[in-house]
């Protein structure tokens, strides 16, 4: 709930938000309906932001989108819905400019799945993930490391980080922590391409 909104709070604290990653043209995969754009006031280096949501077509291929359109690409909690996380992630860093930002938040599988899958909080979630464990422990748990190395070729990890900010894990596992106003249960990738 409001995923955005709670990171753009966090971001705001964060110079390099300020004068590297929210700088130029980008494009906020999944923003409905809570959009990056809505913060261009507050992150003064973000010209236009454009909204890529199911009304302007697949996610998953950025189909009718230039190659190298934009500085950045920005994603909050949409790769987990995507049928193919790599054919995304492929179409995501193919848009973006050489030496740009790519900006994902997913849900972290420990924080917000508790360890039960499918998700027991969205039926539509295809992928849980997590920063790197040695077996699986969910069915379709994806390591962000080894998603890191297979686009290292492309991509520069830049910044790789659990955010478990205002999670309480005194609650019980069946209350949803990211509907409350101020948790988010999260893991965020920052790559910038190569190039």
């Amino acid at each position: 709930m409001l995923e955005q909104t709670k990171a753009a709070i966090r971001r705001y604290r964060d110079g390099a938000f300020h004068s590297r990653y929210f700088v130029g043209e980008g494009i906020d995969i999944g923003g409905k309906p809570d959009p990056l754009p809505r913060y261009t006031n507050a992150f003064q280096m973000m010209g236009f932001c454009r909204i890529w949501d199911k009304e302007d077509g697949d996610a998953q291929t950025m189909e009718g989108v230039p190659d190298e359109t934009f500085d950045f690409v920005h994603s909050s909690h949409c790769l987990e819905h995507m049928k193919d996380v790599d054919e995304a992630l492929f179409h995501w860093v193919r848009i973006l400019k050489p030496g740009g930002y790519l900006i994902i938040t997913v849900p972290d599988e420990d924080l917000y799945e508790h360890g039960e899958w499918p998700s027991p909080f969205n039926p539509d979630h295809k992928w849980s993930f997590t920063i790197h464990k040695p077996k699986k422990a969910l069915p379709n748990s994806i390591n962000i490391l080894d998603l890191a190395v297979r686009f290292s070729d492309r991509l520069a990890l830049e910044r790789l980080w659990q955010i478990p900010d205002f999670f309480n894990s005194a609650y019980p596992t069946s209350v949803d922590q990211s509907v409350l106003p101020t948790a988010e249960c999260a893991i965020e990738i920052i790559w910038q391409k190569r190039g």
